[in-house]
């Protein structure tokens, strides 16, 4: 778990991204990939094709300028760190950059920003085999040896996320595996789930709730008594074969929880 790719854009959210990105690269002692990235206009009236091209230019410089700022910062770090210019939609920008990521950088959600995250997020999660995670656009650091909450629902999807997150996990204060429900039969245990961790010299805590009541407020309820600093999770709910993209917990978390959310599928 080495590569870590981050998308690089001139929003509100960029600042977040970036420090969390230096934090796993460092964690991970890991090579931080920057794709810089130009969003182009949507504009379908021909009669616009002026307008649109001035706007696709105002965009490019800035981007342009934005990114050499950026690597002046880079510089500095004391990561080692690429970067490449794309233009395009986000997430199929950050697709044909992920080929060979570990774990892609995004928001759960930029307030006010005509860019769905949440769509982002699912797209990128739905196209590239690298776990994402997604930070709070008010996000300053991102506390990787802090204690960590996995949301356990016993699906594949989690226990992927947590197989690829292990060496992650590994540099963790404490790890909590918290199960809000009944698990369906098929399900994987907690118990398999925590004797793999183990074998990877993981400790856990194990906790189960029996009630399968609003899971959102139950998990972040259980991430604010372990003091969290993220939490892990899988990218589909029970019912995933009729989600579109990713579950509806999974979505709900991404809007409305204040924390780093790491996900695979």
């Amino acid at each position: 778990m080495k590569n870590v790719l981050l998308l690089i854009h001139d929003d509100a959210g960029q600042e977040a991204r970036l420090q969390a990105a230096l934090d796993l690269s460092r964690a991970l002692s890991g090579h931080l990939h920057c794709v810089d990235v130009t969003p182009e206009p949507l504009i379908s009236d021909s009669s616009f094709s002026m307008v649109g091209g001035t706007i696709l230019y105002d965009e490019t410089e800035r981007e342009e300028e934005h990114l050499v700022r950026l690597k002046q910062r880079l510089a500095d770090e004391d990561v080692p760190w690429t970067c490449e210019s794309r233009r395009g939609g986000f997430a199929s920008c950050v697709e044909a950059s992920a080929g060979t990521a570990d774990i892609i950088v995004l928001n759960r959600a930029i307030q006010g920003s005509v860019f769905d995250m949440r769509t982002i997020v699912g797209d990128v999660l739905a196209r590239s085999e690298a776990l994402v995670l997604a930070v709070p656009e008010e996000a300053r650091m991102l506390d990787v040896t802090g204690p960590v909450l996995i949301a356990w629902d016993g699906s594949a999807p989690v226990m992927r996320t947590i197989q690829r997150a292990a060496p992650l996990l590994a540099v963790a204060s404490s790890v909590t595996l918290f199960q809000a429900g009944y698990l369906s039969d098929e399900a994987i245990s907690t118990r398999d789930a925590a004797v793999y961790l183990a074998r990877h010299g993981i400790d856990i805590v194990v906790e189960a709730s029996e009630d399968s009541k609003n899971p959102v407020a139950q998990i972040t309820a259980a991430a604010r008594r372990y003091e969290a600093t993220y939490c892990v999770m899988g990218a589909f709910g029970h019912n995933r074969l009729k989600e579109a993209v990713f579950g509806g917990v999974t979505h709900e978390m991404l809007g409305t929880s204040g924390l780093p959310l790491l996900l695979g599928h």
